[in-house]
């Protein structure tokens, strides 16, 4: 039991995880190529590993705002990454005349289950305390990726808009690409949720283990091409 405890420790988690990771990505840039389906199968257990290394990274770290800080950076990066990639590789698949198409980011979904990680402990502090101030602030901080989402939900009905300038929506969907909101992170909000629970039962692994099944049916339930 012991030597499973020390295998399964956070950096060997890490390095799996970045192992699928990889596995994952061959398949998304080049199945227009034959790529096996196998490959991404396999990278469909990299999120929930990530997802649970972040949610205890949030418990142990001193400074969350840095941290905030360096998952926005990086979702900004990886977002610009991705754009760029699309642009410049090609991988022979029509459906995207050509282009690699990418469009994962990861940290976009860590960033607001770190914002909702902290409107948890707010909202919990603010309940055992009776502080109105901290119950207060929970909540504000609960409404900004819902309130992030507004402007995305907005330009998506300008874009139905006949005479639309393409130019104009494209130019303002870069901008907002770059503001991590509920609707706009990689593999749903029903991940932020994984996350969210991973850091409350972050010392009942068999909760984890549960929650993770539960989290596991209802994203193939209600869409099953994220197992695939």
């Amino acid at each position: 039991m012991n030597n499973i405890r020390k295998l399964c420790n956070a950096t060997n988690l890490k390095y799996l995880a970045m192992y699928l990771c990889f596995l994952d990505y061959i398949h998304q840039m080049f199945e227009g190529m034959g790529m096996p389906l196998w490959l991404t199968m396999l990278g469909r257990l990299v999120f929930p590993i990530f997802l649970f290394l972040a949610a205890d990274s949030f418990h142990y770290t001193h400074d969350r705002l840095a941290y905030l800080r360096r998952l926005l950076y990086m979702s900004w990066f990886m977002t610009i990454g991705n754009a760029i990639i699309g642009n410049v590789f090609h991988n022979g698949n029509v459906f995207h005349n050509g282009n690699v198409g990418l469009m994962n980011n990861a940290f976009s979904t860590f960033f607001i289950t770190g914002i909702f990680i902290c409107s948890w402990d707010l909202l919990t502090k603010g309940l055992r305390d009776k502080s109105y101030k901290e119950l207060i602030q929970g909540f504000g901080v609960f409404l900004l990726p819902i309130l992030s989402s507004i402007p995305v939900v907005v330009l998506a009905g300008i874009n139905e808009i006949p005479h639309a300038n393409p130019l104009v929506v494209q130019i303002v969907a870069s901008i907002l690409s770059l503001v991590p909101s509920i609707i706009m992170v990689e593999g749903g909000f029903v991940m932020v949720i994984l996350g969210l629970l991973f850091y409350i039962f972050r010392t009942n692994r068999m909760a984890q283990i549960i929650v993770l099944a539960v989290i596991s049916v209802i994203a193939y339930l209600f869409d099953p091409t994220t197992v695939q």
